[in-house]
């Protein structure tokens, strides 16, 4: 070989070394996450991506700030493009996670659900809906998301105005309905509502939930049976009933739950709240006029609730490893641990290693949710599109648009039409 050929040789190698560096510097890695910023959740991974920078100096992270309702509206285009991140959160349930699932857009992680020792954090409850079948229901099929965190849905309670007036705690819904009374009877409407998100949802399920058995349950939300409308109508019933008698204001509307009714709560004008762990992180920073706390809605065993959202990684990602890596640190014992000191419901946090007063109260509230088999999940998981339609139906009953009857019909046309196709 000739000193030009070595040449040739040395500066190709150089070249090659130097394209291999700028590749290096310039890898991005991209997550999205629709937990609000002063979510216990959003705060506690902004520290486990500051812990993925400082393992890999090198790469760029790039965050973006996403809604629940843009993915929730747009989440199959998105996964299903050269736009999707390396990682995501995405709604868990069969119209969300299982419809990704079943079209093949997400990478399955059993493997590395192992092999990280993910198995050793998360028990078969904590990921019953990781998993979805090539239908996308779920329960069974390859891990396609792994919790991070917990949620349900309680009464948030103005501890002051309670105490003020003479109310105590309800233990039972006709408690809960003597207590809206109380409040009304003093001019004060008693219930914070938007029907504009999934608030109004919510609430509905939550009533329906107080007519709920075992079996009715597992049905409606595992596409089991045609839909047995009993304790939809009894929830509708009630929503009417409770706008009638101004329980509930008409102009809940024209409210999302997120940025309008938690503001009447939060500003001390309505003394109950029926909505999810998702705000603790807000009255935590905002309310310092009263106190407040949570009560578990009076229901025979059942809850709105479940393992939060879930990350995922879209089968298109570009950075896997760095992705798995990422989930890794939010499971992690610190990252849990500050999760729930930061007032949120962590997963697989150490309870001794709790101090924050909300973090406490939440994670204990969940286990006694969870320790009963209490979690009844959400109302929209069923049916792909069935969290527009419920919101639609919804407001339907506090405008005064729909009645109960045609309400429940609807809701049985579009999960009977589902349910008969599987």
């Amino acid at each position: 070989m000739n000193m030009f050929s070595k040449l040739a040789i040395s500066a190709g190698m150089s070249l090659l070394l130097a394209a291999g560096v700028a590749q290096a510097q310039n890898k991005t890695f991209n997550v999205w996450w629709y937990e609000l910023p002063d979510t216990p959740q959003a705060k506690a991974w902004t520290q486990a991506l500051g812990e993925l920078k400082a393992k890999h100096p090198d790469v760029t992270i790039n965050f973006e700030q996403k809604t629940f309702e843009q993915l929730q509206k747009a989440g199959s285009l998105i996964l299903n493009s050269d736009q999707a991140p390396d990682v995501l959160e995405y709604n868990k349930g069969n119209a969300t996670a299982g419809l990704v699932a079943s079209q093949g857009l997400l990478t399955p992680l059993d493997d590395e659900f192992k092999s990280r020792g993910w198995d050793k954090i998360l028990s078969d409850t904590k990921t019953q809906l990781s998993k979805y079948d090539q239908n996308g229901i779920y329960g069974s099929g390859p891990m396609i998301g792994i919790p991070a965190y917990a949620e349900f849905v309680s009464v948030f309670y103005n501890v002051d105005m309670f105490q003020a007036n003479g109310i105590k705690v309800p233990t039972t819904l006709e408690e809960f309905e003597a207590a809206l009374d109380a409040f009304k009877k003093k001019g004060i409407t008693p219930l914070a509502y938007g029907t504009v998100d999934s608030n109004g949802q919510h609430l509905l399920y939550t009533l329906a939930l107080t007519q709920a058995d075992d079996t009715w349950v597992k049905n409606y939300q595992g596409l089991k049976a045609a839909l047995d409308t009993k304790p939809f109508l009894f929830a509708a019933q009630k929503i009417v009933d409770w706008v009638n008698k101004g329980y509930i204001s008409k102009d809940s509307t024209g409210l999302k739950g997120t940025g309008g009714a938690d503001n009447l709560f939060s500003s001390g004008k309505s003394p109950m709240f029926v909505s999810g762990t998702w705000n603790n992180g807000n009255f935590a920073t905002n309310i310092k006029n009263f106190k407040w706390s949570q009560f578990v809605f009076p229901t025979p065993k059942y809850s709105t609730g479940s393992t939060g959202s879930m990350f995922m990684v879209p089968k298109s990602a570009k950075n896997k490893d760095l992705a798995e890596e990422f989930i890794g640190l939010v499971l992690s014992k610190e990252n849990q641990n500050a999760q729930a000191n930061l007032g949120g419901v962590a997963i697989a946090a150490d309870p001794a290693a709790i101090t924050d007063e909300v973090g406490k109260r939440n994670v204990e509230i969940f286990n006694q949710i969870s320790d009963k088999g209490g979690l009844g999940f959400y109302p929209d998981w069923p049916v792909p599109g069935y969290y527009e339609l419920l919101i639609q139906a919804t407001t339907g009953l506090v405008n005064g648009s729909s009645t109960p009857d045609q309400f429940v019909a609807r809701l049985k046309k579009a999960y009977d039409d589902v349910q008969a196709a599987q």
